[in-house]
């Protein structure tokens, strides 16, 4: 494969929005991943748009976390209307939701913090509480809600940036390994079992998977796998509402009625295999939550696996004076900062492109 403007590693939800924004401004861009396009951390995601859950303190995370958020509608909206293509995007607030007054303090206490970030949070009475999600535990004390947050089902995402992608002309190659990256200042050589790809520019967005990827030259913060289980069931659509939070305990709900329990976080490589002690202690806390879910089965179990980073936060940004992009290590956080995330990537490299009129592969 030649004669590409950039090269994007990793087809998950981050790397595509790169590929299909790089492409809406006029490169030649190929998509490349060992698996199949957005099959793993992307796929697995419940979804949750909810900095709220996230983050306490001021960083420029928790800035970054919010423009992702309030830039989701528009991001939706644009992909729908290129693929014409059905999103599950949903923006009905979640609610942290307290049983104690031990439970309340620590609520309070962070609620006041996130105020200051500038995330809007209301307190609710346990009768405004019942009243939202009344499947939501009787002897729950109330809570706080967060009513910008939302979720968005991702597969229906993936499905919409595959899509998006073509039309705009990506190659997008699947089942293609990369054995390694060799950037230069003005060339990145992308190198595959199936031969090198010279390009003006590369991304490495490979998720939990980017550290595996040698990168001459370059010492790079160590991406590695957070393990997460997930398991769901169905349910009458809008029987839940906002999404729902205690602890480290989720429940949402798809606008079809699947609803999903999460999750669990450990660190323990690639280990595909479920464990069937961790979903029990999800369905148990999920029930607390909401006692109905007690005397359901639950349909489906899976999980997927986050990409922690040794970093305060995502890599976004070149590989010191190289060719090389990094987009990687977002951690739990990957479905909600794709859109800007997408848009500062594909801006810095189209800027430099428009000011390089020559390049080793005739860039414009």
């Amino acid at each position: 494969m030649v004669g590409f403007d950039a090269v994007v590693v990793g087809a998950g939800i981050i790397g595509s929005s790169i590929a299909w924004r790089l492409a809406q401004a006029g490169l030649r861009v190929a998509l490349l991943d060992s698996g199949r396009m957005g099959a793993e951390a992307s796929w697995a995601g419940a979804g949750m748009l909810a900095p709220g859950g996230e983050f306490e303190a001021d960083s420029p995370w928790a800035a970054f976390a919010l423009e992702n958020l309030r830039s989701y509608p528009d991001f939706v909206e644009e992909l729908t209307a290129e693929t014409g293509e059905t999103i599950d995007f949903q923006q009905l607030g979640a609610i942290e939701v307290a049983f104690s007054e031990d439970d309340w303090r620590l609520i309070e206490a962070r609620a006041s913090a996130q105020s200051m970030l500038g995330i809007t949070i209301f307190r609710m009475s346990p009768q405004e509480l019942h009243e939202e999600v009344p499947m939501a535990a009787g002897d729950a004390a109330g809570g706080w809600f967060y009513p910008e947050e939302g979720l968005v089902n991702p597969r229906d995402i993936m499905r919409a940036l595959r899509t998006a992608c073509i039309a705009w002309g990506v190659v997008i190659r699947e089942g293609v390994p990369v054995r390694a990256i060799r950037p230069k200042p003005k060339e990145a050589e992308i190198i595959t079992a199936e031969g090198a790809i010279s390009a003006r520019w590369g991304v490495l967005a490979a998720g939990a998977w980017s550290s595996l990827i040698p990168v001459a030259g370059c010492s790079l913060p160590r991406a590695f796998p957070v393990r997460g289980h997930l398991t769901g069931l169905h349910l009458e659509p809008g029987s839940i509402g906002p999404i729902l939070r205690y602890e480290q305990t989720y429940i949402v709900q798809r606008a079809d009625g699947f609803t999903i329990a999460g999750a669990s976080s450990e660190q323990c490589g690639f280990n595909r295999a479920l464990d069937p002690l961790i979903l029990a202690g999800i369905r148990e806390r999920a029930a607390r939550l909401a006692p109905r879910l007690a005397n359901c089965d639950f349909a489906e179990s899976w999980l997927g696996f986050r990409p922690g980073i040794e970093s305060d936060g995502p890599v976004i940004g070149p590989a010191g004076g190289t060719a090389l992009w990094l987009a990687y290590g977002h951690y739990r956080n990957g479905i909600l900062m794709a859109p800007v995330t997408a848009s500062r990537v594909a801006q810095a490299i189209t800027s430099s492109s428009e000011k390089d009129s020559s390049g080793p592969t005739g860039t414009r």
